[in-house]
């Protein structure tokens, strides 16, 4: 039965989403939103309107996760519910799960279970801390891979105490780490016909985006500390104050900290010895900002931002959620999608934060209702109708 994709590039996959919460319905949003065959099982007790952990079903994260798919109810707890899924691995190309590890292979549906019955299955995992190991039975939450994985050691000012950053950026970025591993997995499967198995964990994608700052311990021994608004090691970079608000600067190198200095009516900082150069801007931090504080207070953030681009300096407003959106570049930019829906309910999402030429993503469809096409995807995937009315009798679907 066709149903609307939200576009053509990844049209030719089919994937089997048992996510929940917030890491694996992230990874999968990624094949939804790129027009794979998206089908959301649901456990056969979830209740469309129960609070869940992601919030209500029609809540905005919900919503925001789960767009572009279909959706079916299945009990994988009794054993025809369990043949029921094994005949759709048959046909499907990709399962994602973000089980705790011990969870998949009590129920059966675990990696080498699944590519018996279709070797060319490519199956991702995430995980709180890992497939194995000694903390991997351990429940994973988005705060302790914070934690664990340094983050929240260099986020915050100095002398603060420990920060946890404003966005759940370990479940977000172990989603995007294992769509990008399944789709890796998915193009060696063109020349080898095999599928394997995707593994990720918050702790791994936690640890993977410390970056540089995880590079000056492992090459120099150098352990990062909280920097507040400051960039660690570029400086001037930072927040300071203007006249109605604040303002964001980032020199790097010393050509655009000579543009800064010009900008902001101080050339004397230019020459002055404690801040000629990077070493010893770095060094003088304290006392160089409270100086350009200085400059910048006497001035809205709108003249700086105007007055400091056009000096090919690196600056920006300081945005609430509200001011973001109605910026003029993010409305050109699109990221502010309306979803077509038949219930003329208001519903905007964000959109992807990248574009393909000839095959854009958009929103296609609504999230799906508990279990909504349940009857019209088991008959897709060749159940017949007396089937499905025995699996429904049976509870089972």
């Amino acid at each position: 039965m066709p149903f609307p994709r939200a576009s053509q590039a990844l049209s030719r996959f089919t994937v089997l989403d048992l996510t929940r919460i917030r890491s694996g319905p992230t990874a999968v949003r990624q094949f939804a939103d790129w027009g794979a065959n998206v089908i959301k099982i649901d456990a056969l007790s979830d209740d469309a309107g129960s609070e869940q952990p992601g919030g209500p079903r029609q809540g905005s994260d919900f919503q925001n996760l789960h767009r572009n798919k279909r959706a079916m109810t299945l009990n994988l707890k009794d054993p025809r519910g369990l043949a029921v899924f094994k005949r759709l691995v048959e046909k499907a190309d990709v399962v994602v799960e973000n089980f705790r590890p011990d969870v998949k292979t009590r129920l059966g549906i675990d990696y080498e279970s699944l590519k018996a019955i279709n070797p060319g299955i490519v199956y991702g995992s995430i995980s709180g801390f890992g497939q194995d190991g000694p903390y991997h039975k351990r429940p994973g939450f988005d705060q302790i891979a914070q934690g664990m994985g340094g983050l929240m050691s260099i986020t915050g000012a100095p002398g603060e105490g420990p920060m946890r950053v404003g966005i759940p950026v370990a479940d977000l970025t172990a989603g995007l780490f294992c769509a990008l591993g399944v789709l890796t997995a998915l193009l060696e499967r063109d020349v080898s016909g095999q599928g394997q198995w995707v593994q990720t964990s918050l702790l791994q994608a936690q640890i993977f985006m410390l970056d540089f700052q995880a590079a000056r311990w492992l090459m120099e021994q150098d352990v990062p500390k909280q920097a507040g608004n400051n960039h660690p090691t570029s400086i001037p970079t930072g927040v300071f104050k203007t006249s109605d608000g604040y303002i964001n600067i980032a020199t790097t190198g010393g050509k655009i900290w000579e543009r800064c200095a010009q900008a902001i009516g101080a050339p004397e900082l230019i020459t002055h010895p404690d801040y000629a150069t990077g070493p010893a801007r770095s060094k003088n931090r304290v006392a160089l900002n409270a100086a350009i504080s200085a400059c910048t207070e006497k001035r809205t953030t709108e003249e700086w931002v105007s007055d400091l681009n056009a000096a090919g300096v690196p600056c920006g407003p300081i945005y609430s959620v509200d001011q973001m959106f109605a910026d003029a570049q993010v409305k050109h930019l699109g990221l502010a999608q309306d979803v077509p829906n038949d219930q003329n309910r208001k519903i905007t999402l964000v959109a992807q934060p990248f574009t393909l030429s000839r095959t854009p993503s958009h929103m296609a469809a609504r999230p799906p209702e508990v279990g909504e096409q349940t009857e019209e995807l088991l008959a897709e995937f060749g159940f017949g109708a007396e089937e499905i009315a025995e699996l429904r009798r049976g509870k089972v679907v």
